[in-house]
């Protein structure tokens, strides 16, 4: 087999220590160095030393979780360093150390049987850190908000009977006042500020429960979490807007889409980058994502169309935006939705627009285009335009002369 790197190096990493394989192609045969390092600054920076040491030009290692990016840090600042999935390189079977796997590595990388996984530049890492980081504080406040609501529960209080948002305006100074120790459901119906669908009484009503002292202890803990995620969400929110400033004709641009608001837009910049090149086709950027069917066949027969594993922050984001793009009318999107509904039901429909969404950014971002839908009338035109083909092609098969032309208006 060719060998395409010469003078490469595999890297086993674990947390604590980095196991280094260095593979050089000598006249006489291969010849390998192995040495284990450390995780530290100083120890990774003498790892550099060393395969720079070796002449190495090329080093692969395994995406082990967050231990492989201070490695990458340091070395790709002299080396090409390929980060690999540990699905695609497994070993063979038999011993498993952490030589053999340095070995392994260094030898699929040798003749170029490494496929490297997406790593975006620094800036868009920055953005995905802070982006994630907003969504699991987002998550977090949800949970503190049902254990408010089943601690109200446990009182008795109805709040979430009568108002539709109980972290509201009028629902938060209810539980403030709650949680300061008020318990007349009078004057706890009277800090309501907002047109109710409920009647007084029955707001009243709802409001007249049995709040023991733990559980307001408890309620207050839980409205002072939920106050300092707000404040952390906040200083997100002010980080990401000056992060944000070289991307924004790119979030503009996407904020065209149905469905696509300002934070979905930096979501999906931060996650795929503006670089589109990484990604052939739209389909390995679909493939990359998760929105398309796994291979499972045997035998000729199909054995399962589940997605396949992908970006489940990219995934999700974009199945929400494909709902909410549904709900737009007279677009391509929501015709595209109630056409693959009825064949194939809304889950996998949704997932077929989500993933028509990524191929129109994918394009959005490679040719710097703005966003032009298709129309709600695109698939009776498509439709149209086929069976005309068709039966003219049928009606020449039978040897007659056709001329298409278009109706007069009436």
């Amino acid at each position: 087999m060719e060998v395409l790197h010469p003078r490469c190096a595999g890297l086993d990493v674990h947390r604590d220590s980095v196991v280094a394989c260095a593979r050089l192609v000598r006249p006489g045969g291969v010849e390998r160095h192995v040495e284990t390092f450390g995780t530290t600054t100083s120890e990774l920076e003498r790892l550099a030393r060393w395969l720079d040491g070796h002449a190495i030009t090329h080093v692969a290692m395994e995406a082990t979780g967050v231990y492989w990016k201070p490695v990458w840090a340091v070395l790709a600042e002299t080396f090409e360093p390929v980060l690999a999935n540990a699905a695609h390189v497994k070993n063979v079977p038999g011993r498993k150390t952490d030589v053999s796997d340095a070995m392994w590595l260094a030898d699929l990388l040798a003749h170029g049987l490494i496929r490297s996984s997406f790593v975006p530049p620094l800036a868009i890492q920055a953005l995905r850190d802070l982006t994630r980081t907003r969504k699991q504080l987002t998550r977090e406040k949800a949970s503190h908000v049902q254990r408010i609501d089943k601690l109200l529960q446990a009182a008795n209080l109805k709040l979430g009977s009568v108002l539709s948002d109980i972290m509201g305006e009028s629902g938060r100074a209810i539980l403030d006042a709650l949680a300061g120790g008020e318990s007349d459901p009078e004057r706890l119906a009277g800090l309501v500020r907002a047109r109710l669908r409920a009647s007084r009484a029955d707001l009243v009503e709802a409001l007249r429960g049995r709040l023991a002292a733990h559980q307001r202890l408890l309620l207050g803990l839980h409205l002072g979490q939920v106050d300092a995620i707000d404040a952390a969400i906040a200083r997100i929110d002010a980080e990401l807007g000056d992060r944000l400033e070289p991307f924004r004709d790119a979030v503009a641009r996407l904020t065209s889409i149905p469905g696509v608001g300002a934070l979905s837009a930096a979501v999906i910049v931060a996650e795929i980058g503006l670089d589109m090149g990484r990604f052939p086709t739209p389909a390995h950027l679909i493939s990359w994502a998760g929105l398309c069917p796994r291979h499972d066949e045997s035998a000729g027969k199909r054995r399962s169309t589940r997605l396949r594993p992908g970006d489940p922050w990219l995934k999700t984001l974009l199945v929400q935006v494909a709902w909410c793009a549904t709900r737009a009318k007279d677009t391509y999107l929501r015709a595209l939705f109630g056409r693959l509904r009825a064949r194939r039901g809304p889950r996998k429909a949704i997932v077929a627009v989500a993933a028509s969404i990524l191929t129109a950014i994918y394009w959005m971002l490679r040719r710097g285009v703005a966003y032009q839908d298709l129309g709600a009338d695109h698939f009776e035109r498509r439709d149209r335009a086929r069976l005309a083909a068709r039966l003219t092609r049928k009606l020449r098969e039978l040897g007659f002369d056709v001329t298409l032309a278009e109706p007069a208006p009436a």
